[in-house]
């Protein structure tokens, strides 16, 4: 009963949590070169990938930057933060929505590609 006791009293061992981030993908790079591609007549211009200098706990390590014909600067930011993917207008540095799938934040700047079907586990 005593050794009980004593372990009851023991200070309980800390564990670190290690924050959920998603990174972008080969998918997520082939996805945006074809978003790209369909969104040029309606005045997307270009997009890339970083690499992010400031790294921050449950953050992607890369963000993507995304050009319109109507500015020169960049025009948009896409990450992602935890489960979700943020999309942030680059010039006002205003954070627009955050989404469940890069298709989602993609789709709004300019919905060129028809959304992918979700697929619900039975």
């Amino acid at each position: 009963m005593e050794d009980l006791m004593l372990r009851m009293t023991e200070t309980p061992s800390t564990c670190k949590i290690i924050p959920f981030q998603m990174e972008i993908l080969s998918r997520h790079r082939e996805y945006l070169s074809r978003w790209v591609e369909a969104g040029l007549p309606m005045g997307v211009c270009d997009a890339d990938v970083f690499g992010s200098s400031d790294r921050e706990p449950g953050h992607s390590s890369e963000y993507i930057v995304i050009w319109v014909r109507e500015t020169a600067d960049p025009a948009y930011k896409i990450f992602s933060r935890g489960n979700k993917w943020i999309l942030v207008d680059a010039i006002r540095e205003h954070q627009l929505g955050q989404f469940a799938s890069f298709a989602d934040a993609l789709n709004m700047v300019r919905p060129v590609l028809p959304l992918p079907e979700k697929i619900v586990a039975a």
